[in-house]
């Protein structure tokens, strides 16, 4: 709740609700032990501006071992936006990135009328 300016609910003892800012709210509940979450399943942030990013990025090496983060990747353009990841105390993954304005709706366009990826290579799973 205090990291990153968060809202934070817990309507059950397993659950909890999150937002930061606007309607949009994920709803996370409580998993087996020991099962990270999977890289190519993360969470997203967005984020205004790649210095907003940046500043996120510090705050997330600032205070990894008071919210013990782990897997800090430097902040980098990638897929048409500017990012990075962190995995959570419970394993889970993040990104922050610098989404254009409309978000992925730009991009879902673009591949509506280009059709699919035919190279896969480009999207090879990181290790934690």
């Amino acid at each position: 709740q205090r990291f990153l300016g968060f809202e934070f609910v817990r309507p059950s003892p397993i659950s909890g609700m999150v937002r930061l800012g606007g309607n949009h709210i994920y709803v996370v509940v409580q998993g087996p032990k020991g099962k990270g979450m999977p890289y190519t399943n993360h969470n997203g942030i967005d984020v205004s501006t790649r210095e907003e990013v940046d500043a996120c990025h510090a705050l997330c090496v600032a205070h990894k071992e008071e919210f013990g983060l782990k897997g800090i990747t430097t902040p980098s353009s990638q897929h048409d936006v500017y990012a990075f990841y962190f995995r959570d105390l419970d394993a889970n993954w993040w990104e922050i990135l610098a989404n254009p304005v409309g978000g992925y709706s730009r991009r879902f366009e673009h591949y509506l009328e280009a059709g699919p990826v035919a190279d896969a290579s480009a999207f090879k799973p990181k290790k934690d």
